[in-house]
């Protein structure tokens, strides 16, 4: 889910440099040729990230924690003056100032007013640790598959435990966002982690790229909720018409965004689906969830009482108007507000209103009531107790109520976990790419115990 200033669930560290570094006849013509690693201070965090320079007047820059590798940089400058680089398109104006000296780069990192003391040593930058990403060999098929939605093809992953099945089934539909079929983000990849443990526990998974990313075609910015409902029909079609799959055991796993989708395409009366898994799937309105996450994120950012009532209000006013369908007044009105702020502060302007689409306007006018309410299948909801994105004060106690008319549905709320499942005590978005753990555990054995019980492999 989004606020304007928070729009995706991917995080980007906000970060331009620019170096000049002093030499001397002793030092070769291009010192800083080869790879360089730091840390920036980040909220009391530390941010690593990796430069390399390849001699030819180009580099490029890593960010491991947020998904960031070998990114162009412009304005690359790397010779006995100096060395200069910038990461385009970046609000604050961020850039570092420094000086070669000793294969070392030492110098302060300023964004917005803000500085921190930044050193670069010679080396690659340490990939994040990512201890719960699955590695082959597997113990079970994996095989690329693609179908069709229409003029759509939708590619993906089949993962089937061995043997002649027939098999129960999830299709697994993504969070909010571009996002290929591990739901890959800030370096980690939890859908090809769910997949993987729920195929170890004896169900074929589907797990697929979303609209204009990897193998599926089309752009997800121009689909609506009936186009992005039907991708997730076509899977349920795709897995029930296979000889391995049960076509009586095919069910949905929704994160986030696609804890709308699963129960819009369950509660279809021709849908075949025969249960969902909603993990931190909002159950009130769209428009109710970006005011609220944008309340809380503000708040725990120890935001004051009047810029977040500011902020809350402005984020209200643009969703009101993507209720009403007035996109380009939502444009204009992002606009207005982006001029207000402080030059350092904005957005350029051709990324002001840019995520304004068909796409996330049917995020916001989208009412979860109708199809949670109508649905009859087994359903298992589930909350990370420090979500600031989906958060549980809003949303378990309407799904509690919306489902109560399903006796197979079971809400829970897990302590200490954050959007993406990770044990996390305040939820910061900032900290998802620094935690190691990808899906706490317990999430793991809960879903498979829920699966077990109740639709048992064999």
């Amino acid at each position: 889910m989004r606020t304007r200033r928070l729009i995706a669930l991917t995080l980007t560290i906000v970060a331009a440099v620019v170096v000049a570094a002093c030499s001397s006849d002793s030092n070769p013509p291009e010192p800083t040729t080869g790879d360089w690693h730091g840390a920036v201070q980040v909220q009391g965090q530390p941010v690593e990230i990796g430069v390399s320079f390849t001699g030819d007047g180009a580099a490029t820059i890593d960010i491991p924690s947020q998904g960031l590798l070998a990114v162009a940089l412009k304005d690359v400058r790397s010779d006995r003056g100096g060395v200069e680089f910038a990461i385009p398109d970046i609000p604050g104006d961020p850039v570092f100032r420094g000086r070669y000296e000793s294969d070392r780069i030492t110098g302060d990192f300023t964004q917005s007013g803000q500085t921190f003391p930044l050193t670069l040593e010679r080396g690659k930058v340490a990939g994040v640790a990512r201890p719960q990403e699955p590695k082959p060999p597997f113990p079970y098929e994996s095989q690329d598959v693609t179908y069709r939605n229409g003029d759509i093809t939708i590619a993906g992953t089949l993962t089937t435990p061995r043997g002649s099945g027939p098999f129960p089934a999830v299709v697994m539909i993504t969070g909010s966002g571009a996002h290929n079929r591990d739901e890959e983000m800030l370096g980690h990849k939890p859908f090809l982690l769910l997949a993987d443990a729920m195929t170890r526990a004896g169900y074929a998974v589907l797990r697929t790229d979303d609209r204009g990313i990897g193998g599926t075609g089309g752009k997800l910015e121009d689909a609506n909720y009936t186009d992005l409902s039907g991708d997730a029909a076509a899977g349920v079609n795709f897995l029930r018409g296979r000889k391995d799959i049960d076509p009586a055991r095919v069910g949905l796993f929704g994160h986030s965004e696609g804890g709308y989708l699963a129960p819009l395409v369950a509660a279809r009366p021709d849908s075949g689906v025969a249960f969902a898994i909603l993990m931190a799937g909002p159950s009130v309105p769209g428009d109710q969830v970006l005011v609220e996450q944008t309340r809380v994120i503000m708040a725990a950012n120890g935001a004051s009482t009047a810029d977040i009532d500011k902020q809350v209000g402005e984020s209200a006013e643009m969703a009101a108007l993507l209720k009403a369908g007035d996109l380009e007044g939502a444009k204009a009105f992002l606009k207005r507000s982006n001029d207000a702020l402080p030059q350092d502060q904005r957005l350029p302007d051709d990324q002001v209103g840019a995520q304004v689409t068909p796409y996330f306007a049917a995020l916001i006018q989208y009412d979860p009531a109708p199809a949670l309410s109508a649905l009859r299948i087994p359903v298992l909801a589930f909350f990370g107790g420090t979500d600031l994105q989906v958060i549980p004060a809003q949303n378990e106690r309407p799904m509690r109520d919306l489902l109560a008319g399903d006796p197979a549905a079971t809400v829970h709320t897990f302590p200490g976990l954050n959007h993406l499942m990770q044990p996390s005590a305040t939820g910061a978005l900032g900290d998802y790419g620094t935690i190691e753990t990808t899906v706490s555990p317990e999430v793991l054995t809960y879903i498979t115990g829920w699966l077990t019980q109740r639709f048992p492999p064999k």
